[in-house]
């Protein structure tokens, strides 16, 4: 037998009875027996059934020890020694002592319980052992301000009943018969479980089985009292009073705990949802860009020439809307994914989760090195479209300069040949083959005088073949014909030099007035065609010195037609007087020269035209000038607004540099600073639209240099850009070290102290600090690294840290990130797996039902999506390893 009380417990003397105590409450009242047995028989079973088992007759099932040991293992959470399973009287009583103690172990000193009343079925006995185990497992630790077991239990009641009306709890007996006080402390932990307000003090019936009902199904707390033995008892059992009131302690503290564990989970739950969506974000995002970038190198990369003007321009035109519409939402996306990234990164390290490592190809070197071929396919291909119109146009110059030619030409040999293989000379008379003859020396004059019109058509020809001119074969065979046809008449006028100079011994008169006006006529007639081929020659200037050169030369030529005119006039006397000679002579020349077929009338008509086509050479030059002075106007005017614009974007590059290190205010003055800063810098962008106006004016015009900046509009675009890209990063870092502040505990004061220790040693203001400069920064703060060999290891291991790709400088965020890592208080793997083993009961795994119950809607599914089934001895259907998935978060193992 055991001895009669019970110790080691805390508080345990309070409320243990000796067994004649024990005894004389059964025989003052048998009906306590009936409350405790259900009480107890419930009780048990509450805990039982998280075994998967049940009792229904507390001295029989127990007789065995079997259920006796397998309930301390549940509410223990230990392991007891292991049965018998013998059906043997002795087998029975072995398992018996074990759980006795077991319970002995505890600290509690059982009195007049031994194992063989138990098997032999003593319900005394075995009802006082329950309730000895009821005391120690259940109510022994329950403490409410320094106050413990039966007391602290029912300060708490007393308590949380205070605020109804008709609610007095003074004891665990009578203070309960009207059932108002399990109905008070249900509504005030669950309000919505029942309305108080209709709750009658003269219905105890109603009242407890209200409380009873509402606990059974709602909190998980068995039926262990009938109403109706409470009231029809003069004073309930105080055993059962205090045990069944011991689970709604359970209960509602045991929600606390749940809400408090559960409320961790949903934090790290969302953090973990947040940083995945933010990665899915990047990814498309990533993707998205590449795909664009991919698509557009070719385009840019594509140098196809085209056959036109027009085609060409259009070229430039796509360009230019590539540029101003196309490529700058891009950079702010560029500029945007660093900024998810950077902050992705500053997130998962604040929440203590491994860094993201985006998909192969999709990094943001991987980006940066896909733009950087961007911009280089783009760097060469507006100068192309620039030479390729400027190819174009003098193409289209030399190729109409080559038909007026050409037709000029053409025109002066159409019926040359035919001329050539005449063969008048061989019934002429001697006058007439001496005519024919000089004739033919005119002609030859002739002929060599359109020698150099030959040449240039060649000439021309030959520079657009060097062109690449797309209509070269025309020309090449146009050409071709005439160089043909030139060296023919060559041939053809030797020919029929020989032949009238074989007759000219025959022949000895010649008319020296008409060979005088032929020669003299025929150079000038050439001058006069020279002249009007140049006056109606078409011409291209770029700048007002070219229009002036070419002004100078058309005043120069103007001042030769007094001398022109007097040479007009002696042909015309020389003419006059071969008319006058045949008039007073009566030759018989047919009233034509035989020695050229130039004539007084067609000279004078050429002349008349040369006169005409001066004015209009006039006008034509003095729009041109108008032109020119127009586009250095245009010149000016962007000039003016680059060399304002370009400095401007300077200086507020510089000046976010010093923003970024200087230590105004706090971080937040500074980001508000910042973005102040950028509002201005934005609204600075109508000027930057004026002048990519101005540029496509320039552009538009044909004006390919400028002499009064030395900013071209590409400066302008990059040097907005990065002005641009800047500003954002800037603001990026200022966000990132405001959420490391926040979420390490860093005060304005130490974070100052930070950025005065980092810019004291940024010597270069370059805002990193180099190995050196850092374990100098260090050392000032206080941080003590030697200079011998455990020193170093120590800095290499910090460098680690701080400089994880071994760059070699240590940049402002890692070196917060650093200076506040030992003091950071953030989740860690094992609060959460200690969370959800208060949501499991203690159990290794957790069941799905569970995880809905405690977990909101979304963050449930989420967890019972991600968590692997668990696969231990003690596993059940459907069960759930929380403790790989709360390791898989950070990083430790995969989900």
């Amino acid at each position: 037998m055991r001895s009669a009380e019970a110790g080691g417990g805390r508080g345990t003397n309070d409320y243990m009875q000796p067994e004649e105590d024990w005894d004389r409450d059964l025989l003052l009242d048998p009906a306590w027996e009936k409350q405790q047995r259900k009480t107890f028989t419930a009780w048990c079973n509450s805990h039982l059934r998280k075994a998967g088992t049940q009792i229904e007759n507390i001295e029989e099932d127990f007789r065995d020890g079997l259920k006796l040991m397998l309930l301390l293992e549940v509410i223990s959470g230990e392991r007891l020694a292991k049965p018998e399973r013998g059906k043997m009287r002795v087998h029975k009583i072995s398992n018996v002592n074990k759980a006795l103690d077991f319970i002995a172990s505890k600290g509690v000193k059982l009195v007049s319980i031994g194992a063989e009343e138990i098997v032999d079925g003593n319900v005394k006995m075995t009802l006082g052992m329950i309730w000895t185990i009821i005391l120690r497992f259940a109510i022994q630790d329950i403490s409410v301000e320094e106050t413990s077991a039966k007391e602290g239990l029912l300060l708490w009641c007393q308590r949380k009943t205070a605020p109804y009306k008709n609610v007095n709890i003074q004891n665990f007996h009578i203070s309960w018969k009207d059932g108002l006080g399990f109905c008070a402390l249900i509504h005030r932990h669950r309000p919505e479980l029942i309305d108080y307000g209709k709750l009658r003090k003269d219905d105890p019936l109603t009242n407890l089985n209200t409380a009873f009902d509402v606990a059974e199904k709602y909190l998980d707390i068995p039926k262990m009292l009938d109403a109706e033995d409470i009231i029809g008892t003069l004073r309930p059992d105080e055993k059962a009073i205090m045990t069944y009131v011991s689970c709604y302690y359970h209960a509602f503290s045991g929600a606390q705990k749940v809400r408090l564990y559960s409320n961790r989970i949903c934090k790290v739950l969302a953090v973990n949802q947040e940083n995945e969506q933010l990665m899915e974000d990047y990814e498309k995002l990533a993707s998205d860009l590449l795909e664009w970038i991919r698509r557009t190198i070719p385009w840019l990369e594509n140098r196809a020439p085209e056959n036109t003007m027009q085609a060409m321009q259009q070229k430039l035109e796509d360009f230019r809307d590539y540029r101003r519409l196309h490529k700058p939402p891009k950079v702010q996306e560029k500029c945007q994914l660093e900024i998810n990234f950077n902050t992705l990164q500053t997130k998962l390290r604040l929440s203590n989760r491994p860094a993201f490592m985006p998909s192969e190809g999709k990094m943001v070197s991987d980006i940066n090195n896909a733009w950087g071929g961007l911009e280089q396919a783009e760097k060469g291909y507006e100068e192309w479209l620039l030479n390729e119109i400027r190819r174009l146009e003098r193409l289209d110059h030399l190729a109409e300069k080559f038909r007026q030619k050409a037709s000029i030409h053409e025109s002066w040999t159409d019926g040359k040949e035919a001329m050539l293989q005449q063969k008048d000379y061989e019934t002429a008379t001697l006058s007439e083959i001496k005519a024919l003859l000089k004739k033919h020396e005119a002609f030859e004059s002739d002929l060599a005088a359109h020698q150099d019109r030959v040449e240039q058509i060649a000439a021309i020809a030959q520079e657009l073949n060097e062109l690449d001119y797309y209509d070269s074969p025309s020309v090449n065979a146009r050409c071709q014909k005439i160089c043909d046809q030139w060296d023919n008449l060559g041939a053809l006028t030797q020919k029929r030099r020989e032949a009238l100079e074989r007759t000219e011994k025959l022949l000895e008169t010649i008319d020296q007035l008409y060979l005088e006006y032929a020669k003299r006529a025929a150079p000038f007639n050439n001058w006069m065609e020279g002249a009007m081929e140049d006056l109606q020659d078409t011409f291209i200037v770029h700048t007002i010195e070219e229009i002036q050169g070419l002004t100078t030369a058309h005043e120069q030529f103007k001042a030769t037609l007094p001398d022109a005119d007097k040479e007009r006039q002696a042909i015309l006397g020389i003419h006059n007087e071969v008319s006058k000679i045949v008039q007073t002579y009566h030759v018989n020349m047919a009233g034509t020269n035989p020695y050229t077929t130039i004539t007084p009338l067609e000279i004078n008509g050429k002349w008349e035209h040369v006169r005409q086509l001066v004015p209009r050479r006039d006008q034509a030059l003095m729009e041109e000038h108008a032109r020119q002075q127009q586009n250095e106007r245009l010149r000016k005017q962007f000039g003016a607004q680059a060399n304002v614009i370009g400095p401007w974007i300077q200086t507020k590059m510089e000046e976010i540099g010093r923003i970024s290190i200087e230590m105004h205010g706090t971080l937040e003055d500074q980001l508000n600073h910042l973005r102040q800063y950028e509002k201005s810098i934005v609204n600075y962008k109508p000027k930057i639209d004026q002048l990519e106006g101005d540029h496509q004016l320039i552009q538009e015009a044909l004006i390919f240099d400028n002499k009064h900046t030395n900013y071209t509009m590409e400066h302008i675009r990059v040097g907005w850009e990065q002005l641009l890209t800047t500003i954002a990063r800037t603001i990026n870092e200022v966000e990132n070290q405001i959420l490391t502040r926040d979420a390490k505990g860093i005060s304005q004061e130490q974070m100052n102290e930070f950025r005065a220790s980092f810019n004291h040693f940024d010597r270069d203001h370059s805002g990193t600090l180099g190995p050196e400069e850092f374990k100098a920064c260090l050392i000032s703060l206080g941080y003590d690294i030697g200079n011998d060999a455990q020193g170093e290891a120590e800095f290499a291991r910090i460098m680690s840290i701080v400089d994880p790709n071994r760059l070699g400088v240590v940049t402002f965020q890692a070196f917060i990130d650093f200076m506040s890592r030992e003091t950071a208080d953030t989740d860690t793997a094992d609060q959460v797996m200690a969370s959800f083993k208060i949501l499991a009961g203690d159990k290794n795994y957790i069941t799905v039902d569970e995880l809905r119950r405690e977990l909101p809607p979304d963050q449930a599914e989420y967890c019972i999506a991600r968590m692997a089934p668990y696969t231990g001895r003690d596993a059940v259907p459907g069960a759930l390893d929380y403790m790989s998935f709360s390791t898989a978060l950070y990083g430790e193992s995969d989900l």
